[in-house]
């Protein structure tokens, strides 16, 4: 799936914490492993696939009951001293979050309550867990315990406007790219992705970009910023500009 076409799939996409066991097919793994070679580079960590091999996450004690059913994930890894390895994998991360959407796959950030041990793979010297997206088959509707969680964690979701500042005007692709941030997901829905337009230019930026959580929703806001606005190439990295691509 182009970028271009995963509009759709911001408005479809909820998180989900409760799955239904059920393995993914092998036409579709195979589609996420293919998609996972396209969106790993050399300077931009690493993600692996983990399928019916739900150990690390199962169990009351490791996801402190807020998950169920998990046999499928994506790890993303990298070394976390490099804060636009992190960045970076939060936006090519969403992008899979995306993709498994628009392939009818349920999903979820996790950022804690799984055990790092359990998991099957190899971390190269330097390289860490920075979290992992669960992913899987789950009901249509969300569960009684989703619509709890989901009601809690965005009580206090932002208005477009909270989330920039310009002393001028703004296009109305900017702020379509801003209403898609405000559906972009956020530790905690805290939301802490500032953009600011000026004279044509649009930056990003973060307060504790020292903080992994904060670096990962970093490039998580910039994907969705960049879709929704039709297109675009950011400079990664705490205020970096976004170009916006101009159709001929």
């Amino acid at each position: 799936m182009e970028k271009e076409n995963l509009t759709k799939a911001i408005e479809m996409r909820r998180s989900r914490r409760k799955f239904q066991g059920t393995p993914i097919d092998e036409k579709t793994v195979a589609k996420l492993d293919a998609l996972i070679v396209k969106y790993s580079t050399k300077d931009s960590g690493r993600m692996v696939l983990v399928t019916n091999n739900g150990k690390s996450f199962n169990g009351f004690t490791k996801s402190y009951g807020m998950f169920s059913g998990i046999n499928d994930y994506i790890v993303l890894i990298a070394d976390k001293n490099d804060l636009e390895a992190v960045e970076k994998l939060g936006y090519y991360g969403e992008l899979m979050v995306l993709n498994t959407t628009e392939l009818g796959l349920g999903s979820c950030w996790v950022g804690g309550g799984f055990s790092r041990l359990d998991m099957p793979i190899t971390l190269d010297k330097g390289e860490s867990v920075i979290c992992a997206i669960v992913i899987g088959h789950a009901s249509e509707d969300l569960s009684f315990k989703e619509k709890i969680i989901h009601g809690i964690t965005h009580r206090k979701t932002k208005t477009v406007e909270d989330m920039y500042t310009s002393n001028e005007p703004v296009p109305e692709w900017f702020i379509a790219g801003m209403k898609a941030v405000q559906r972009a997901p956020s530790a905690v829905n805290r939301q802490p992705v500032k953009f600011t337009y000026q004279a044509g230019s649009v930056q990003a930026s973060v307060k504790d970009v020292a903080n992994l959580n904060t670096t990962l929703d970093l490039g998580i806001a910039k994907l969705h910023f960049e879709l929704g606005a039709g297109g675009g190439t950011w400079i990664w990295g705490n205020d970096g500009n976004f170009t916006k691509k101009m159709y001929v």
